[in-house]
């Protein structure tokens, strides 16, 4: 592709793109959020759309043919492929039959946004409820190798993608997305998870994905609104006006009293990290805290963690005289829980998070309490 086909490409996707994802918020704030985590890149090599995983791509001439709404089941169609990693979990599987199973459970999930599914695709209201890989297991005994399948799962990038690379897809990614998808879903109070207790998203999950998706919500519920949709998400391809005075700033205290291990401190500020990636608009600052506070320290996406200091006793007053002296959105402090407490509480909104073995709840005078799990 030449460089003024590549940028006329772009464009006509980008337009097409920004259009179906105004239109899905105002449908499902969970879809939505999926549609915003999502790489869209244009390829004339796809007949209609595909995913490797972890790009969508997608055929801008073709695409621009399509109703709106048909062009927005489309793209809803391979993200929740992507998200739910159905390209890494096929395996040795055959792959026109694994293709076919997984178009069940993302047709039954599509449908449930309200759009329109082609005349051609297949449904099926029992097997979709189950996971990928139950399906395949039932198609391979009852259809053999008749079965047609679909080859919108692709094993690589096609060779015309723009920033083309072989590297595998990394299942984080999809992680974080799922989990701030389900926590946007619940802020927005419109209706259960469109996924709730789906078999295939149960097969995908980690077990951490609960704690991580507590951080995220208790990081995403002070945005200020626009139209009941997250306004952090603007600049992520959607065309609205973003303002400067939306940014989150939340503060963040790690104890280096020795109660708390390396593995929680890079699980929690690994997953802040993840955050920020997520939401441009939103700044963290990290300070390292005993008796004393030690910072503070700028955390960017993907950066390095700062070598921890401390090694005293535990004093939470210094750390929250700070907060009240900066005034931040949200303050979060990873400890055990035992140590000094101030006697009024910071007039922004708390989180403790506790390793395995901190105090209870109930010992907390103020703020929420999340609790990481025995493995970090």
């Amino acid at each position: 592709m030449s460089s003024p086909e590549h940028h006329s490409a772009n464009q006509q996707l980008s337009q097409l793109v920004s259009g179906a994802r105004l239109r899905l918020r105002g449908k499902s704030a969970f879809f939505a959020t999926l549609l915003l985590h999502a790489d869209i890149v244009p390829s004339r090599e796809i007949p209609l759309a595909a995913t490797d995983g972890e790009r969508v791509y997608v055929n801008p001439e073709v695409a621009s043919t399509l109703p709106p709404e048909q062009f927005d089941a489309l793209l809803l169609h391979e993200v929740l492929h992507a998200a739910l990693s159905h390209v890494q979990r096929k395996g040795p599987r055959e792959k026109k039959k694994w293709n076919r199973a997984a178009n069940l459970v993302v047709n039954g999930l599509v449908a449930t946004s309200g759009l329109p599914l082609p005349p051609d695709a297949t449904r099926d209201d029992h097997l979709e409820r189950l996971s990928v890989e139950e399906i395949y297991s039932v198609l391979e005994e009852s259809d053999g190798d008749t079965a047609d399948g679909d080859d919108d799962l692709l094993e690589g990038p096609p060779s015309d993608a723009p920033g083309n690379s072989q590297s595998k897809p990394d299942n984080r990614h999809w992680t974080q997305a799922l989990a701030q998808a389900r926590s946007i879903e619940a802020m927005q109070g419109k209706g259960s998870d469109p996924l709730g207790l789906h078999r295939d998203l149960l097969r995908l999950t980690p077990a951490r994905l609960d704690w991580k998706s507590q951080l995220w919500r208790f990081l995403a519920r002070t945005p200020v609104d626009f139209g009941g949709f997250d306004r952090r998400f603007v600049g992520r391809g959607l065309y609205l006006e973003a303002l400067d005075d939306e940014s989150l700033r939340a503060t963040i205290a790690v104890d280096t009293s020795g109660s708390v291990d390396e593995d929680a401190v890079q699980a929690l500020v690994g997953e802040v990290q993840g955050v920020l990636g997520a939401y441009p608009h939103v700044h963290a600052t990290l300070y390292y805290a005993d008796t004393e506070l030690y910072g503070p320290y700028e955390l960017q996406p993907g950066g390095s963690i700062p070598t921890p200091q401390g090694g005293g006793g535990t004093d939470f007053r210094p750390f929250f005289a700070k907060v009240s002296e900066d005034e931040p959105d949200v303050a979060i402090y990873l400890s055990d829980g035992y140590g000094d407490f101030p006697e009024l509480p910071p007039r922004c909104p708390v989180l403790w998070v506790v390793p395995p073995g901190g105090l209870e709840d109930e010992g907390f005078p103020f703020g929420d309490v999340l609790r990481l799990e025995d493995e970090v």
